[in-house]
């Protein structure tokens, strides 16, 4: 058990927000004159094509595409869209357009033809930088997107009318760029958030949000490989994580944060497996990673013993659903590391987590606000819960010494009234609400309790599913679970559990016996699922969450209840 060094750190620490801040130089400039040959990214593709890039062709190529934007028209503030894979030109794309003070706004390949434009449109981009794959879908939106003027398509295509390809552009450009200065209240990134209801929202990050960011991270990393009482001795991390870098948690807790600390980061374009994060693992020696529950579950039955896979892995940190104490326990048992749990959201990142080097953690816990962060948990009336009670997690815009904290977004794009109510009062002096549930102990660590609209009661008692889905995943038959409501006209719903079917399994009236007696043994009565229902996959976002929404949805339809029904 670590020694508990929380309150000092967190008491000592102080916000060091420069006036001038740029990610583009925080990322890489710094680091391609002061370690031009030190590896930025490794890249592997499910084709086969390896590659290894420094720090100074990262800049080389980064000039040319900012030369190229120049020339394309696109200048400060505006928004350029990047729909590419985990790959060398994404970053170069990143730190190319924050070069020029534009604004990227980062598109998942999942994204259709809707999806894209609806992004496209609503934030006005003026140039896209797309994969090749993308550009069915992006074709297909583009006459809906008047602004955008211009695509640059990476990789094997034919380009049309109005698309330039990638080598083109940059050959044409000369590989030196003088970088505009920017404030670090600057906006330097436009987030869409998926959202419950209604359209997503366009958050607007500034480029000091990384800085916010920051504490988090190194926590969450065990310090990233620097030793936190003696700052002389270097990294020696390397960064992996499957998580997509269109979105924050593949962008902000993954890509920039590696390359602000001047490490390499593995790229690995193509579909996660079990099989394939232990080869990349072991292949490049990854000594820190992020990976989200629903990959560790997958990891943990693939290779329930994996040490002898010869790993360098030191810490594990995971976010996006609570690990649970199975996957807890099997990454401390078997990978033979922590796993440090963290929360956050797009509009305000990296405000909560463990870190196991320095305070100690209990498996589910959220952790504690990180240094620099005011979190707590309020009532419906803007009230600080008492301990122990179940509230909304909310962020302060300012910090435990009043300072504000960087880590908030700007306001969503175009949309004042959604940006008000997200606050409880004056954006820049009020708690912000997550839509989260938790609590908090007396000694600062939060409990998570699921969504607003994921906790649900069954005859009068408050069910979360995650105890429940942690429960189930124990079993040897269950590979994964979802726990949602079922109406019910006498207990108001009645507990209900989508199981995903481990390999050799088969999903039977015994099997549903078996899977309510397992839950019974372990929790409180009122918990086990009534109902069991074998499914082939989960519905899950993009960022690796379940969709536990569509299975509520789907229940209250089967019912002949409408959409808006609780």
């Amino acid at each position: 058990m670590a020694d508990d060094r929380y309150e000092p750190l967190h008491a000592a620490f102080r916000w060091q927000v420069p006036p001038d801040f740029n990610l583009a130089e925080a990322c890489c400039g710094r680091w391609a004159r002061a370690t031009p040959k030190a590896t930025a990214i490794y890249f592997e593709s499910d084709s086969g094509c390896r590659a290894q890039y420094s720090y100074a062709q990262l800049q080389r190529a980064a000039n040319r595409l900012s030369n190229a934007l120049m020339a394309q028209g696109v200048r400060r503030g505006h928004r350029v869209a990047v729909q590419l894979p985990q790959r060398f030109e994404t970053a170069v794309a990143h730190i190319a357009i924050q070069q020029i003070g534009a604004v990227a706004l980062p598109l998942s390949m999942l994204f259709g033809a809707e999806a894209l434009a609806y992004r496209l449109q609503d934030s006005g981009a003026v140039l896209a930088i797309a994969a090749g794959e993308a550009m069915p879908a992006l074709r297909a939106a583009r006459p809906d997107c008047p602004a955008l003027r211009r695509v640059i398509v990476v990789g094997d295509c034919t380009t049309a009318r109005d698309e330039l390809a990638w080598m083109d552009v940059l050959q044409a450009e000369a590989a030196s760029f003088t970088r505009v200065a920017t404030r670090a209240s600057d906006a330097a990134l436009l987030l869409y958030t998926s959202g419950t209801t209604g359209n997503p929202k366009g958050a607007l990050l500034p480029q000091q949000a990384l800085i916010g960011n920051l504490p988090g991270f190194i926590a969450s990393q065990d310090w990233f490989g620097f030793d936190p009482f003696d700052e002389s001795k270097p990294s020696d991390a390397v960064f992996w994580s499957p998580a997509d870098w269109a979105w924050t948690g593949g962008l902000m807790d993954a890509l920039l944060p590696s390359l602000y600390f001047g490490r390499p980061i593995v790229a690995w374009q193509g579909r996660f497996t079990a099989d394939k994060a232990f080869e990349l693992m072991a292949a490049y020696g990854v000594t820190h990673a992020f990976l989200f529950p629903t990959a560790l579950k997958a990891m943990m039955k693939a290779a329930p013993r994996p040490k002898r896979l010869g790993l360098k892995l030191r810490t594990l940190m995971s976010a996006g659903e609570a690990v649970g104490d199975a996957v807890f326990a099997w990454c401390r048992e078997c990978l033979g590391v922590p796993v440090n749990e963290m929360f956050g959201q797009t509009e305000m990142n990296y405000v909560l987590g463990n870190c196991q080097r320095l305070w100690p953690a209990r498996p589910g816990s959220m952790g504690r606000a990180y240094p620099g962060h005011r979190v707590a948990v309020i009532d419906d009336d803007g009230r600080e819960c008492a301990p122990g009670q179940v509230g909304e997690v909310a962020v302060h815009a300012r910090d435990r010494h009043g300072v504000p904290d960087p880590v908030f977004f700007l306001g969503y794009w175009n949309n004042d009234a959604a940006t008000r109510a997200k606050f409880t009062g004056d954006p820049a002096d009020s708690w912000c609400r997550t839509g989260d549930l938790a609590r908090m102990e007396a000694d600062g660590s939060f409990w998570y309790e699921g969504r607003a609209d994921d906790v649900f009661k069954s005859a009068g008692y408050r069910i979360g599913p995650g105890e429940i889905e942690n429960c189930l995943l124990k079993h040897p038959a269950v590979a994964n679970a979802a726990v949602v409501p079922k109406p019910d006209a006498e207990r108001g719903a009645l507990v209900k559990a989508y199981v995903v079917l481990a390999d050799g399994h088969v999903g039977d009236a015994a099997l549903v016996a078996a899977l309510q007696a397992h839950v019974k043994a372990r929790l409180a009565p009122y918990e086990y699922p009534k109902e069991v229902e074998f499914i082939a996959a989960l519905p899950m976002t993009t960022t690796g969450k379940v969709q536990r929404r569509v299975l509520r949805l789907q229940e209250q339809q089967r019912a002949g209840l409408g959409a808006g029904a609780s």
